[in-house]
């Protein structure tokens, strides 16, 4: 069990943002995403460690005050990340495509992952969005903190270390014309996630968890994690079925109904959007505006 209950990751006023900590917010109740955002001081104990894998970490009464906020893993400690696809009942209904009769699983490599508030990319290859449909994804994703193989289904939630929420960003021109989703979802800064990691004692049931995306102040996916089609245990057990899933190893879960492609007439992910993924159970929102490559830096708007 881990000593912290919500754990972020962040660079810290105190000490020049030239040192990454770990720490656990003050306020049990806060919304990290959103007080970044409105400029709202956020205060943490320190963890003592650098890194939320670390069991012996403990929290210290040492307080800091954050500067930039982080994703709550280091993106090269996660190596590759798992996602699985078409694993909402209410997402495979709107695509009017039968739930699948086994997880569907691509990966990721670890430079599609992002921090919050760092700008979602859409690169010159999948331009102009209109044609390419990018696309948002609200999921939940689960972090593990033990080597799991061979895991029976029964003690698969034993191997968590905690929860956070995540943006799939995904461009359906490439997703739709071949079998194989990897290449249409692995690109630059494409799947930001956080931005609180909270501790699997404190989330019990991972399949009770309220989930939204918010594009331009608008919520256009507004689900819940009980309409998965495979749980989180249930994931965890097939995956690791033969295969090492290492410790900091990353499962996105798969997401709700609303996304952009089905939507009629499409909604895409354009330049100097703001698109907000909120999870429950204390993870809060993760904030990240798009740009699209070659129009100019842009930043959210704290």
């Amino acid at each position: 069990m881990t000593s912290w209950t919500r754990l972020i990751r962040f660079t810290a006023l105190e000490t020049g943002g030239k040192k990454v900590h770990i720490g656990e917010p003050c306020d049990p109740a806060l919304d990290v995403g959103l007080a970044v955002l409105n400029r709202q001081p956020v205060k943490a104990f320190e963890i003592s460690g650098t890194s939320a894998l670390d069991y012996r970490a403990t929290v210290t009464k040492r307080v800091l005050t954050v500067q930039t906020l982080l994703s709550p893993v280091d993106p090269k400690e996660v190596g590759v990340a798992r996602f699985l696809g078409l694993n909402y009942s209410d997402h495979a209904k709107e695509n009017n495509l039968s739930p699948p009769s086994f997880p569907v699983l691509f990966y990721k490599p670890w430079t599609s992952l992002l921090d919050p508030f760092d700008p979602i990319l859409i690169t010159r290859a999948v331009q102009p969005p209109e044609v390419h449909l990018s696309d948002y994804e609200c999921e939940l994703v689960v972090i593990l903190g033990r080597l799991a193989r061979d895991v029976p289904e029964s003690e698969a939630l034993d191997y968590v270390l905690g929860y956070t929420g995540g943006n799939d960003v995904s461009f359906r021109k490439h997703q739709t014309a071949v079998p194989q989703f990897g290449f249409s979802k692995g690109f630059d800064a494409s799947a930001p996630m956080g931005p609180v990691l909270v501790s699997a004692k404190a989330i019990r049931d991972p399949q009770t968890l309220g989930i939204k995306t918010v594009l331009n102040g608008q919520v256009l996916q507004d689900g819940n994690t009980r309409d998965m089609i495979f749980s989180v245990a249930q994931a965890i057990a097939f995956l690791s079925q033969g295969t090492t899933l290492l410790p900091g190893s990353v499962l996105w879960t798969g997401t709700p109904a609303g996304v952009g492609f089905a939507r009629k007439p499409p909604v895409v992910l354009k330049h100097g959007d703001d698109v907000r993924v909120w999870v429950d159970g204390g993870i809060g929102t993760l904030v990240n505006p798009v740009e699209e490559e070659g129009k100019g830096s842009v930043r959210a708007k704290l």
